[in-house]
Parts: C-alpha cells; sequence; structure tokens
C-alpha cells in the first residue's frame, strides 16, 4: 500500500470529543471514525488489524473443533421469551423497534437463545454431542454511558463460542480447554504477560464464571492479584468464602486496575431446558444439553492493545495485528531516492512482507512523526545518508531500538 493513495489522513491535535488514549490515537491515525457516541467505523488500517485479531481467533476456535456460523442481528421476540430474557428489567440494554407490519423485533446483545434454538432441530441423540459453534457477530447493546473508546460501544464485533455436552464433568474439561486457549490469543496480541484469568461473577448466567482482565489504569475493573496462584479475583466477588475456595490469603493479593478482554461462563441448561434443546441417552431418557458461553471482544481487544502498549508518540502495534509490518518511508525528495525506495518497496513486498510505503511529498518530521504515531512494527528509512552509506535505518517501534542494516540482514530479520 502507498500511503499517498490512502483516502485517510493523520491529525496532529487529539478529537475534542475523545477522553481515552485508544480513541485518541486510533483516530488520529486514521483507522476508526467516530459516528457517534459508541459507535465507529473501521477504516482501511483498523480493518486491517481488526482482521487479523479476528484471524487469530478463528485458529484458535478450530483447533477446538468449533463450527463457524453468522447468525442474525435481528431477533425474534418469541425465542426470548421462552427464557424470560426479553423483558427489560432483565437485559437492560436492548435496542427494539416495531416492524411495519405489526410487531415487535430487537437487536441481538447476544445469541445464547437464539443458537440454542436452531440446535434443538439438529440435536436429539447423545451421538450428536459435544458440538461447539462460533461466530464473529456484531452485537447491539443500549449502554447508558458509552465511553473507553473502542473498548465499550453499543455496537461492536464479538467472536462468541457456545458449547454443547451431554453432563457437566464434560462441560468443566472443555471449559479449560478453552481458557487455555484464550491465554494463547492473548499473548499472540502481545497482552499476554499483562492479562490474568480472574475469578468473577457469572451475571445473568450462572453463579460464577471467569474473565480475562488485563492490567491497564484506564480499566473499568479492580481486580486483586495472587502471584503466588497466578489468579487474580474480580472485586465484586473479592470475598472470604470466595478465597477460601481458592485456597488464597487476603495478604497475599494485591489491588490492580484492569480492562476485561474476554469472558467464559458455565451455562448448565439455564437456556437448553427453555429451549426444548434435548437429547436421550443410550437407554432412551431425555435429558437438558448442558451448555457453555464463551466471548471476546474484538473491538475491545483492538482498544486494549492500545491503550496498554502506546507510547507518548504513538501506538505500538504487534507485527501480529498490524495492518502492516514495514513501515517504508522515503526521506529527500531527490531522483535517487525516490527510485531506491521505489525498488526497495518492490523487493520487500514480492518476499511476501506487508509493506505500508510513504511516498508523499511531506517533510522528514511529519514522515517519521506519523510512523510513530501508527506504530508498525518495523520502519525502515530510504534517504540519501542511507544510499551512501550503503545500509538502511531500520526501527524497532515496540523497543525503540534503532538499527543499520543492510538490505539482506533486513529481509532475514523479517522472515
Amino acid at each position: 500500500m502507498r500511503q499517498s493513495q490512502l483516502f485517510t489522513k493523520t491529525r496532529r491535535e487529539d478529537p475534542k470529543d475523545e477522553v481515552s488514549k485508544n480513541a485518541k490515537l486510533l483516530i488520529r491515525a486514521g483507522f476508526i471514525h467516530k459516528e457517534m457516541a459508541g459507535v465507529y467505523s473501521y477504516l482501511p488500517l483498523g480493518l486491517l488489524s481488526l482482521k487479523k485479531i479476528e484471524n487469530i481467533i478463528r485458529a484458535e476456535m478450530n483447533k477446538l473443533s468449533g463450527q463457524e456460523v453468522e447468525l442474525t442481528a435481528l431477533q425474534n421476540t418469541e425465542v426470548w421469551q421462552k427464557s424470560g430474557r426479553w423483558a427489560d428489567e432483565v437485559i437492560d440494554v436492548w435496542f427494539k423497534t416495531n416492524l411495519q407490519s405489526g410487531g415487535e423485533i430487537g437487536l441481538a446483545t447476544t445469541h445464547e437463545e437464539p443458537l440454542s434454538s436452531i440446535m434443538a432441530e439438529y440435536i436429539q441423540s447423545y451421538r450428536d454431542l459435544p458440538r461447539r459453534v462460533y461466530q464473529f457477530q456484531t452485537k447491539f447493546r443500549n449502554e447508558l454511558r458509552a465511553k473507553s473508546g473502542i473498548m465499550r460501544g453499543r455496537e461492536f464485533l464479538m467472536k462468541d463460542l457456545y458449547s454443547f455436552d451431554t453432563d457437566q464433568e464434560a462441560l468443566d474439561g472443555f471449559y479449560e480447554e478453552v481458557a487455555d486457549s484464550y491465554k494463547r490469543i492473548f499473548e499472540a496480541v502481545g497482552i499476554g504477560h499483562l492479562t490474568y484469568k480472574t475469578f468473577a461473577s457469572g451475571g445473568s448466567f450462572s453463579k460464577y464464571s471467569h474473565e480475562f482482565q488485563t492490567l491497564s489504569e484506564a480499566g473499568e475493573d479492580k481486580i486483586y492479584i495472587s502471584d503466588k496462584k497466578g489468579i487474580a479475583i474480580n472485586e465484586e466477588v473479592f470475598t472470604d468464602e470466595i478465597l477460601a475456595e481458592l485456597g488464597i490469603n487476603k495478604e497475599e493479593c494485591y489491588e490492580a486496575k484492569s480492562i476485561e478482554v474476554g469472558n467464559i461462563f458455565k451455562l448448565g441448561t439455564k437456556y437448553s431446558a427453555p429451549m426444548n434443546l434435548m437429547y436421550k441417552d443410550e437407554a432412551g431418557a431425555s435429558y437438558p444439553v448442558v451448555m457453555g458461553s464463551y466471548g471476546i471482544g474484538l473491538g475491545r481487544l483492538l482498544g486494549t492493545v492500545v491503550e496498554v502498549l502506546a507510547d507518548d508518540k504513538g501506538m505500538r502495534l504487534p507485527k501480529s495485528i498490524a495492518p502492516f509490518t514495514v513501515h517504508l518511508v522515503s526521506l529527500g525528495g531527490s531522483d535517487n531516492v525516490k527510485q531506491e525506495a521505489e525498488r526497495l518497496y518492490k523487493h520487500i513486498s514480492d518476499q511476501g512482507v506487508d509493506v505500508l510505503y510513504d511516498d508523499r511529498d511531506l517533510g522528514a518530521g511529519e514522515k517519521l512523526g506519523d510512523a510513530d504515531l501508527l506504530g508498525l512494527p518495523t520502519r525502515v528509512v530510504v534517504s540519501e545518508k542511507t544510499i551512501t552509506a550503503g545500509s538502511l535505518e531500520v526501527k524497532d517501534r515496540m523497543t525503540g531500538e534503532v538499527k543499520n542494516l543492510s538490505e539482506a540482514d533486513l529481509l532475514a530479520s523479517l522472515k
């Protein structure tokens, strides 16, 4: 991609109506566009990062034998009335509207009920289990106060996985498999070292659950961490009873602010029973299917990476989710520099490496400032100075280290 061809442009100043770091930087870098409070559009660079996150998660879901679907955003009132969750008193963030032909529908906040209803048509016997079904789907939540940039929105992309098993023991085993999968996901996007599996309330799903919380001063949650046990406890369930159950002494825990980047729930038969999602065992006896639910918000994850890894110059994006691996910057407008930058752009691209080439007719300060703002992993500078030296100026955005490398050494490092 040539930067001169991007329709987006960087901004020097923070947007006036944003307070969160992630929104400020992503808007300034041209990754997202704010439509209204809690609603953001993803522009070319932002969408590339979002899709990379999606592919990391999809690979992990497929390892769990997940089958991908795409369910509807528009929701049938009758399905939700069966579980009692159509009522605003139970789920207070519904977006609802009336059809012109009569009747009311909603925009999905989650998909336990509709998927259970679908699976009831395909699961009849123990031989049909287990099943794992997931999707990447836009959710809608009528948050009273949308804030924190793309980390808490009214419209957002979510990965939701649902498991269907014969009994609690099977659910328990799969639950731990998902927990391990989530750890690999957070490692892959660069925040594993800051993220804790956290004991939490089950909310409307179950008595208890687990969240994955990433340490950040921008977080809305408060957790208590036991490094000795390698686990954290959400403030809302930090009680003597829970501490005893987990075998943790209060004195060994310390308090921290954090961002929730994922959650896993053991649903049991809470939704299968009202949806008549049943199976017959070998003796012909009928039982409700035992379910689990597992979510990750993709925009929230991207926003968290920006929040915790950015420095005072801009974003610092890991190679795994950056829209491009290399930011090639030509400095100086001489024909010699232009020809060398064009040659290098083609050569690196031909090696299968994603390159954003800053071919714009701008000064060195503006170009290098934009490179720091966008935060791509490797910045490569071509100038009269580098041509004379017979090397390239290469900066690792994550560490800030600058080296002079030969073209061969650069390509070797990128591979």
